[in-house]
């Protein structure tokens, strides 16, 4: 079956600056709804961002706007999160997730039905 395969992810400084990709394979992103991630030690699954389906918009987390970015690229079958202005509350396991149906609420984890197996973000000093 298909794969989504997250990479990017390290030890990076407050401040500093990190890139998540998320590539798929086996099937074309270009027809999925596709959400960002994340999950730290004793938290829930908390929506980080959101690419539509239908008009290509982009949706964040109150806690992140402004500072990730998420984006995807059809030709290379992959979608990114940029974060900038890290700070050590970020730290947690980012996965990428898709949805073969519209989502009604972008941010709940139940939405989605594919996911990858994380990558792990640490801001520390």
């Amino acid at each position: 079956q298909g794969q989504l395969v997250e990479s990017g992810g390290g030890l990076v400084q407050p401040g500093g600056s990190l890139r998540l990709s998320c590539e798929a394979s086996g099937f074309t992103l270009d027809v999925y709804e596709i959400g960002w991630f994340r999950q730290a030690p004793g938290k829930e699954r908390e929506g980080v961002s959101y690419i539509s389906l239908i008009n290509d918009n982009t949706y964040y987390a109150d806690s992140v706007k402004g500072r990730f970015t998420t984006s995807k690229d059809n030709a290379k079958n992959t979608v990114y999160l940029q974060m900038n202005s890290l700070k050590p509350e970020d730290t947690a396991v980012y996965y990428c997730a898709t949805a073969g149906l519209l989502v009604s609420e972008w941010d709940l984890a139940d939405e989605y039905d594919y996911w990858g197996q994380g990558t792990q973000v640490t801001v520390s000093s």
